[in-house]
């Protein structure tokens, strides 16, 4: 198995992973979401007077629908199909009424889900000078051939990897660096759970570091479930299909990247 594959592993398993963890990705809810008092009114205003088509246009006004249905996102799209669809919009009104004022508007102001706001939290970190380097832009890393790391969004360090390195998947990076003269490219994901979103994100990961012909050194910083002892499908994937990519959590990256 690589070895910082194992000590991830061995790190999850007996130290503080958590706890440590979380100076990576604090992952905080923010505050309820500010919702527009004239929109609102219009909401009380229609709720009040069962007028089904005229409340659905002013919730879907709101940053947040205040319930999920498959049609949702389709009636967002084409506001006309509310006029021409009375059943579909009788049913989803027939849930919103059934909350009542009080909780329709709790649900419009719910803060956002805790794992929409894990992506910039890794890169927020580097620039902390955690790893002992300051991220720095890209004219200050093309300067010289030094230890640096790059500093940018996930688009702009793809585009880095692509002209640079010959990178060629159409996927942003989370990390570019370069240590020792070599540059090192990868993505960083905090795995919160099995299953469904969670094994997309860890199967982009594994997609970059799969990556062929890339003239860096590719990793996956991955953290979270995934270091859970057991016959969960991803901790099979690295300690054995994956075995010998360079798989590890952002804990170790520093000792990672100062023995390259």
């Amino acid at each position: 198995m690589n070895k910082w594959t194992q000590l991830s592993i061995e790190y999850a398993n007996q130290r503080s992973y958590l706890d440590d963890l979380f100076q990576v990705y604090p992952t905080i809810p923010e505050g309820i979401r500010e919702i527009d008092d004239k929109v609102w009114t219009d909401v009380e205003k229609a709720f009040k007077q069962k007028n089904n088509n005229l409340l659905l246009k002013d919730l879907l006004k709101l940053k947040l629908f205040p319930i999920k249905d498959s049609y949702i996102a389709y009636l967002k799209r084409d506001s006309s199909s509310i006029d021409r669809n009375p059943r579909t919009i009788n049913r989803i009104c027939g849930r919103i009424y059934e909350l009542g004022l009080d909780k329709l508007y709790e649900r419009c102001s719910e803060p956002k889900e805790t794992n929409r706001q894990i992506g910039p939290m890794f890169r927020e970190w580097l620039r902390k000078k955690s790893l002992g380097i300051t991220p720095v832009e890209l004219n200050k890393f093309l300067a010289n051939n030094e230890d640096a790391i790059l500093d940018g969004s996930d688009k702009s360090m793809m585009d880095f990897a692509k002209e640079k390195l010959g990178y060629k998947h159409n996927k942003g990076l989370d990390f570019v660096g370069r240590f020792n003269g070599k540059h090192v490219i990868g993505e960083a994901k905090f795995l919160t759970d099995f299953g469904g979103h969670q094994n997309a994100q860890f199967n982009d990961a594994i997609y970059t570091v799969e990556a062929k012909k890339v003239n860096a050194i590719k990793i996956a910083i991955l953290d979270g479930v995934l270091y859970i002892k057991g016959n969960n499908k991803m901790y099979k994937s690295i300690t054995e299909t994956y075995k010998n990519c360079n798989i590890m959590s952002a804990l170790v990256l520093r000792e990672f990247i100062y023995q390259i």
